[in-house]
């Protein structure tokens, strides 16, 4: 069932435009309609399986037009609706059966998540704030421990002098490296490798949040999300090449 820009359906009719289209021609298409769109976004949908390329003998991509259409009607679903991967799938999917579903409204008191990103899939953070002690509590670390954490700036209070539910995560597992034999000065660069990175998906989405249509500068927030998942992803898989390359 060939699923049209506005989420109808043809009549699949074979025609001329039964062309296939490199991943780049599809992102000239798709960017005529969202701007904000990248060549890393199209290769994340389809390795969340909601649009399935052919590949020539090399390996490159080859896109239908009813491929580039599918990942319209994705892409509208998430900009227009708030919906999570996991409900568009379960969506098109069913259009592809000839089986519409309604969208699902948000109700005003949940959470709208444009994307899950990448492969992590988490609730947002508790709004919550602890003290000091209960911070030295939920780590297990000493008065010591949590002064140098914060004089390398690994960890951060509040102006309140509270610490929020992220910083408390950080805090943790800057703990448990801690038992490795990690030290504060160790993690230093680790530090500062995430602060390059942020900064490289600031540049990213920058342009978006001074987009002129609300709907893309609400969709940064998401962009920038799935941008740190990535790069999460990335960092994990390059020290994992590292070990193998001095391990084996």
């Amino acid at each position: 069932m060939l699923l049209t820009p506005s989420g109808g359906a043809g009549n699949g009719t074979a025609t001329a435009d039964d062309r296939l289209l490199s991943i780049g021609a599809v992102l000239n298409e798709l960017r005529e309609e969202f701007p904000e769109v990248t060549i890393s976004k199209i290769r994340f949908l389809e390795a969340e399986g909601l649009v399935e390329p052919q590949r020539t003998p090399s390996g490159y991509r080859k896109f239908t037009v009813r491929d580039v259409e599918r990942l319209g009607h994705v892409l509208r679903m998430q900009r227009d609706h708030y919906l999570p991967l996991k409900v568009i799938r379960e969506h098109v999917d069913a259009l592809d059966r000839g089986e519409p579903l309604p969208l699902p409204v948000p109700s005003s008191g949940e959470s709208r998540e444009l994307i899950e990103v990448g492969a992590v899939e988490r609730e947002a953070p508790p709004a919550l704030r602890i003290g000091r002690d209960e911070l030295l509590a939920a780590t297990g670390a000493g008065p010591g421990e949590l002064a140098q954490w914060e004089a390398y700036g690994l960890v951060e209070a509040g102006p309140d002098g509270d610490y929020d539910a992220e910083t408390v995560n950080i805090a943790k597992i800057v703990a448990d490296l801690g038992r490795f034999g990690l030290e504060p000065r160790h993690l230093r660069a680790m530090k500062a490798a995430a602060e390059r990175e942020a900064g490289l998906v600031e540049q990213v989405v920058a342009p978006l949040r001074r987009h002129r249509n609300p709907q893309t500068r609400t969709h940064a927030e998401a962009t920038a999300r799935e941008l740190a998942a990535l790069s999460v992803r990335l960092h994990a898989a390059l020290v994992q090449s590292a070990l193998r390359v001095r391990l084996f």
